[in-house]
């Protein structure tokens, strides 16, 4: 049994009353992940979901020649793995980034409390919404953003709202997140450091005019 706590702030358990939310906390588990450890394969049958309590997972897909693109990234408090409660089939590879804490809800006891209150249901399409919305605008700028507004994009994503961060990715994995090679996603991060938007030493980056940096994304 986990703390009921972390799962009652994800979106899809937040709605549930005291008794259901229990039972879910009762049937999960904690598992502990180093980096690079793989939580499931695209393809891989879906029996459970996930909630990150610690650390960072990636979410990726991968080409028929192996090389991988970052869809996401998920955080602390970040639920993920429950498109698999209506097909059974993994969309995605999930990677632990870093040494991560997740807990593993089973699908069953899920199921079980969508049927007895559908109703609930709503949070579920409400959570598989947010995820197209956020394919969709994916897919728009990869059409409509050269390499360097995306990379912006992306700096700006991780950075939140915060000006100076550690880039919690490698150089390979950005430029999959960017949806570009290493070489063009260095050139533009350069550009930006060149302009005196961006200042950058090994894997901490600094925002100097976010301002210019978000104009560039757009």
């Amino acid at each position: 049994m986990v703390d009921s706590a972390l799962i009652a702030h994800t979106p899809l358990f937040a709605a549930l009353p005291p008794g259901a939310l229990a039972s879910i906390a009762h049937a999960a588990r904690a598992r502990q992940l180093t980096r690079n450890d793989v939580l499931f394969r695209q393809g891989d049958e879906a029996t459970e979901l996930f909630v990150v309590e610690s650390g960072r997972v990636a979410i990726a897909t991968r080409s028929e020649d192996g090389r991988e693109s970052l869809i996401t990234l998920m955080e602390p408090g970040d639920l993920f793995g429950e498109m698999g409660l209506f097909d059974g089939i993994r969309s995605a590879d999930a990677r632990a980034l870093e040494p991560s804490v997740v807990v593993v809800v089973p699908y069953e006891p899920v199921r079980e409390i969508l049927e007895q209150q559908p109703r609930l249901l709503w949070e579920v399409v409400r959570l598989l919404t947010a995820r197209l919305r956020a394919v969709d605008e994916a897919l728009a700028d990869t059409v409509f953003l050269d390499v360097p507004g995306r990379t912006a994009k992306r700096l700006l994503d991780l950075a939140g709202e915060g000006d100076e961060f550690q880039l919690p990715i490698t150089q390979e994995e950005l430029a999959g997140m960017v949806g570009a090679s290493r070489e063009r996603v260095n050139k533009a991060i350069a550009q930006f450091v060149r302009l005196g938007w961006l200042e950058q030493q090994d894997r901490v980056y600094r925002i100097k005019d976010r301002e210019q940096l978000t104009r560039r994304a757009r």
